[in-house]
């Protein structure tokens, strides 16, 4: 643990101490549960989200019923994004898919702090660029890639939001998310057990081999992975300084 913050985020540590400060001594940090409703959309942005554990789905519900998942977000990232667009209004469902850890910053809290910590603006940027990376991986994923390579992307990326190998996720809330029959996902996790790649139980998912899943799934997910190559302390001070240097 942090001074300010639970193990986790990979964004907040990289902070500095003073901003660190600043944001922690007006957040919330809670536990969230699965099925949890963070924001509904067109509904007004009151605070950042912060997850430290699990993971938040952001979901597109048409008029029909029908919904798809967006994107997931868990500690790599954050919800309200669009604070640094000018924007204050939620525009999708948001959902705690995986439960876990997350801290709730105000809006107030946000933008004061944006204004006084060049480095927090400079991360959410930073952010904001793997995120479009990340979405359009997803779409190229989902729009070429087959059932067995989808599943084992959208694991993989459930596994890094945890804190060991157990997923506590249903084939139901999976197929949901990857907009698959729940027979087709389970067709794949029976093969993925077969392979002892995974144990799957009811509502868990134990991740007994991450190389051998890293080999199952597609191409979207190293590519996703290395556009987040910036949370290191050391590679985010360096954007940072170029950042405060770039108009000298």
């Amino acid at each position: 643990m942090s001074d300010y913050f639970p193990d986790g985020s990979l964004i907040l540590p990289l902070l500095r101490p003073d901003a660190r400060e600043f944001i922690g001594s007006q957040a919330l940090t809670r536990n969230m549960q699965a099925g949890e409703v963070i924001f509904e959309p067109t509904g007004t942005l009151s605070h950042a989200v912060f997850p430290h554990s699990g993971q938040i789905s952001l979901l597109a519900i048409r008029d029909d019923g029908r919904i798809a998942e967006q994107t997931a977000i868990g500690p790599e990232g954050m919800i309200g994004l669009s604070m640094i667009l000018g924007g204050g209004a939620t525009l999708s469902r948001s959902v705690a898919r995986i439960p876990g850890i997350a801290t709730w910053v105000p809006l107030a809290t946000m933008t004061e702090a944006l204004e006084r910590f060049p480095c927090l603006y400079t991360a959410l940027v930073l952010y904001g660029r793997s995120l479009i990376i990340q979405l359009m991986e997803s779409v190229a994923c989902n729009s070429l890639g087959h059932a067995p390579e989808r599943v084992a992307r959208r694991l993989l990326h459930a596994h890094d939001a945890v804190h060991g190998d157990r997923i506590p996720i249903t084939q139901e809330s999976l197929a949901e998310a990857l907009g698959l029959r729940r027979a087709t996902v389970n067709a794949v996790c029976t093969e993925l057990s077969r392979d002892d790649i995974i144990t799957y139980t009811r509502g868990k998912v134990v991740v007994n081999d991450r190389a051998g899943l890293e080999t199952r799934a597609s191409d979207a997910y190293r590519r996703i992975v290395a556009s987040y190559s910036w949370q290191s302390q050391d590679a985010f001070d360096a954007h940072v300084y170029k950042a405060q240097n770039r108009f000298r």
